[in-house]
């Protein structure tokens, strides 16, 4: 393939991971992970590489990202449940 368009294809890659980074929040870092895994999907593409590109399709860009969503969803859902029973214990002492 062309150089400079490897070359681009790794720029988006880098710009990606930075992001992914430099997010704070976790839901956007897990969508910002799933853009990461797209540009690594096209960069194995233009490597020459279409077997590892469909991994990183499946893996990197739709299945970890959906596992880190479920499991923030799950420890909110957690620490609002210990919230509200710590008010109750609060309110029954009085």
């Amino acid at each position: 393939m062309d150089d400079p368009l490897i070359v681009v294809a790794l720029l988006l890659v880098a710009a990606s991971a930075t992001v992914a980074v430099a997010v704070r929040d976790p839901v956007r870092q897990a969508l910002v992970l799933s853009v990461l895994g797209v540009t690594l999907a096209v960069l194995f593409t233009v490597m020459q590489a279409p077997d590892v590109a469909l991994s990183q399709l499946a893996v990197g860009a739709a299945l970890t990202p959906l596992l880190l969503l479920l499991s923030v969803r799950k420890v909110g859902r957690r620490e609002q449940g210990a919230r509200q029973g710590d008010r109750r214990g609060k309110g029954e002492a009085r």
